[in-house]
């Protein structure tokens, strides 16, 4: 009990700082590494990803590979001994309103339902870490009102995603319909050739069998068209949200990891808090230099 209420104080501190560090809300993706190294928390034994983790459907998944990329597998073991970086995704969260977002964010971080209902005011933030193949990671979890009337300040923050959640209610049709709008709101912010998407029905503890059959085939067939990865979950009871967010986790850092190495081939991955390797050579260098000096 004690190790969970400082994790939970932790997250809270953090949350806080790094709302008040944010200057504007495009600069999300840029924490100072300093700052971000102190306030984490170690990984949970729970949020401990060493293989690839399985999608829902595989006529609407992304892709349906059983592992990860081999670059990737590869990359992380080269540099398994000794500090290999620190990085973050950003994931938005998007969807009508009352469809579940804030709910479902809360059963993966908190392990909580809270049954009473409190629109989300503008945008709100989790982030929760994990280690993937060894590497840490973290996902910014960023929850978007569904509310017109906010719709314009949290699409200030759609910027910069490497993943868009797109949430629907699979009780109620309009919510499936008004996701390709919500989509379309957040490309404008994203390059779409860097951006993975997934589509989100929540509430399938409250969905007939014959509804929910038939508003699936509709999703899965939304999916394809978007090229999204579909998943049914239930926030009440639980059902898919580990497994669901574990694949984010999992496709987002394999997604980071393969565009890194191909932008620089010679630097480690997870090279965000770090000196590069020419950098840490002119140290190297100017050390020498020094010490003949004072010879």
């Amino acid at each position: 009990m004690a190790a969970y209420r400082t994790e939970e104080f932790c997250k809270r501190k953090r949350k806080k700082a790094v709302v008040s560090a944010i200057a504007s809300p495009l600069s999300v993706c840029a924490l100072p590494p300093t700052f971000t190294m102190s306030v984490l928390p170690p990984v949970r034994k729970d949020r401990i990803i060493s293989k690839l983790p399985k999608c829902s459907t595989k006529g609407a998944a992304l892709h349906t590979k059983d592992a990860f990329h081999p670059k990737v597998k590869t990359a992380c073991q080269e540099h398994r001994t000794g500090t290999v970086g620190f990085k973050i995704s950003k994931v938005i969260v998007v969807g009508d309103v009352a469809v579940g977002k804030t709910c479902l964010i809360n059963r993966f971080c908190k392990d909580t339902f809270d049954k009473n209902y409190k629109a989300t005011i503008g945008v709100d933030f989790e982030m929760e870490r994990f280690e993937v193949l060894g590497v840490p990671f973290s996902l910014q979890l960023w929850d978007t009102a569904g509310q017109e009337r906010f719709k314009c300040i949290a699409s200030t923050y759609y910027r910069g995603a490497q993943a868009i959640i797109i949430v629907f209610d699979v009780n109620d049709v309009a919510s499936l319909y008004h996701a390709r709008q919500w989509l379309e709101d957040a490309m404008k912010e994203n390059d779409p050739s860097s951006v993975l998407l997934f589509l989100v029905g929540t509430k399938k503890d409250l969905s007939s069998p014959a509804m929910f059959s038939q508003i699936e085939q509709d999703a899965i067939k939304l999916s394809e068209e978007i090229r999204a990865e579909y998943w049914a979950v239930s926030a009440l009871s639980g059902e898919s949200v580990k497994e669901f967010f574990f694949r984010v986790a999992a496709l987002t850092f394999e997604a980071n990891v393969l565009a890194e190495l191909e932008k620089s081939g010679s630097r480690r991955i997870g090279d965000v808090v770090r000196l590069n390797s020419n950098s840490c050579n002119l140290y190297t260098t100017s050390q020498k230099k020094q010490s003949n000096c004072c010879q």
